[in-house]
């Protein structure tokens, strides 16, 4: 039932509900929507834009494509996202916020809406597989502190920012993004496609588990802490009750699932090697998502912890850097997906005192550089993810670049595209958006880049979005310094 159309009629015990959901009433939307867009956003959609203006959260209404014509690119090499090898030749045909087709170059429509690249390369928009798109650019202090209404804003900045970066998707991995995804969704906030999680899932004592030791023993009479209220995390004990947890994410419009099944590095509350959830508590998250037919996963780093939630069903290990052989195998094994993170303890990571934090902090640093090789040995679907997190997210870009020193720059960008793509892909119909992603192929969405730089020879050229020369998402144009 959409309540916000929901009405009363005068008969005693009777009801009108409304017609949102109906493939008719989405399908006229569509039509409407597209419209708009065409127009520019003309008129009362521009009065919304502007509440938004002065705080820089105002989409850049740059040249979108002209209505009824496509845009074609030109001029160019091509990585399309799945071969590791740049094309020559072809030209890229835009419309409807899609790609038309990869036709011979000078094979075009001559009505065409032409873009000249300069010979410059075309990769597909990237896809960060592990972003917490409302807490990437806050301390901790302020998200569990301040009032909601400015985290939000702050992340809604952020957004426009992501997308500036050259990541046109994003899946959030815990966070309170219903809001901002809907605003991005709708031209309020220019931002990349979300794929939220919505409240990541904790045991007490967890990895989601902020609370201080004097808010504890948690009484019946307490009220959920800050984080719980608004939608951070989702303290729960036992399987009924991370059945409950697990289908409000899921009724919030989750596309997939997080759960906390293992301690964390900088957490004083719950050590890296700590397991956490029974194997029946994830089971019952399992359950959930899968009679939603969509999947969990599961920020987890030792391999009792790993091993566990493969048992239990889970789909995609996020980090897992402590993982041994043996557990590596059974993830390829059971099709289980590996998120991936190039954590390194280099100047771009998070800076500790606690000594416990360090040492930690170095583990995982040296598990990484065994992640890379045993995924390779064992075949597993990886994808690439950043996992900024509290500060620091202008290093999205940068971390993306650490991962062409462990294979060549393409299989690089093949993980932060094509396969996270695949890895996205497996939210099934609870994928917000009906589309490929990740490539530039017919049929899938338009999001692309324009690169000044050579893909095949380094990556450098991420860690100065200068080197973006045109930013395309769902075919519209937000970046164009060509």
């Amino acid at each position: 039932m959409c309540f916000a159309c929901f009405e009363g009629v005068n008969e005693p015990g009777t009801q009108s509900f409304c017609h949102c959901g109906r493939p008719e009433t989405q399908t006229a939307m569509r039509r409407i929507e597209a419209d708009i867009s065409r127009r520019q956003m003309i008129g009362g959609m521009a009065a919304v834009v502007g509440m938004f203006a002065g705080f820089g959260l105002a989409p850049q209404e740059l040249r979108a494509q002209t209505p009824a014509r496509p845009l074609l690119l030109t001029n160019l090499r091509l990585f399309d996202g799945e071969t590791l090898s740049m094309r020559q030749g072809v030209d890229i045909l835009i419309e409807g916020g899609r790609i038309a087709g990869l036709p011979a170059a000078g094979q075009c429509p001559e009505d065409a809406e032409r873009i000249d690249c300069g010979g410059r390369s075309v990769i597909p928009g990237l896809i960060d597989a592990h972003w917490h798109a409302t807490l990437a650019s806050v301390s901790q202090v302020v998200a569990l502190t301040q009032d909601i209404g400015l985290v939000h804003l702050l992340a809604g900045q952020q957004a426009g920012a992501t997308l500036q970066r050259g990541f046109t998707t994003v899946r959030d991995v815990g966070g309170p993004a219903f809001g901002l995804k809907a605003a991005i969704d709708r031209g309020v906030v220019e931002g990349p496609r979300i794929f939220p999680s919505g409240a990541m899932i904790s045991q007490t004592s967890g990895h989601g588990d902020f609370r201080f030791p004097n808010q504890l023993p948690l009484m019946p009479s307490d009220k959920a802490d800050y984080a719980m209220q608004n939608g951070m995390t989702a303290i729960t004990d036992g399987p009924a009750d991370v059945l409950r947890r697990t289908r409000e994410q899921l009724m919030k419009g989750a596309s997939q699932i997080k759960i906390m099944a293992g301690g964390g590095v900088a957490s004083p509350s719950d050590p890296i090697d700590s397991t956490q959830f029974l194997e029946e508590e994830m089971r019952a998250a399992v359950q959930a998502a899968d009679d939603w037919n969509t999947y969990v996963c599961a920020h987890v780093y030792t391999s009792r912890g790993i091993q566990r939630c493969i048992r239990a069903g889970v789909k995609s290990i996020e980090h897992g850097q402590l993982a041994d052989e043996e557990t590596v195998r059974m993830m390829a094994d059971n099709g289980v997906w590996w998120s991936l993170q190039p954590f390194l303890a280099d100047e771009d990571s998070n800076q500790y005192a606690d000594p416990a934090a360090i040492a930690a902090q170095k583990m995982v640093a040296e598990g990484t550089l065994r992640a890379f090789d045993l995924a390779r040995t064992h075949s597993v679907n990886w994808a690439f993810g950043s996992d900024v997190l509290f500060g620091g997210a202008e290093k999205q870009g940068r971390h993306l670049t650490k991962l062409a020193r462990f294979m060549s720059p393409l299989e690089a960008l093949h993980r932060a595209t094509g396969a996270a793509g695949q890895l996205l892909a497996m939210s099934g119909p609870r994928a917000p958006y009906d589309g490929r992603l990740g490539v530039i192929a017919p049929g899938a969405f338009a999001d692309l880049l324009v690169v000044e730089g050579d893909p095949e020879a380094s990556l450098a050229w991420l860690e100065d979005t200068g080197n973006l020369r045109l930013i395309v998402k769902n075919g519209r144009i937000h970046k164009n310094s060509l």
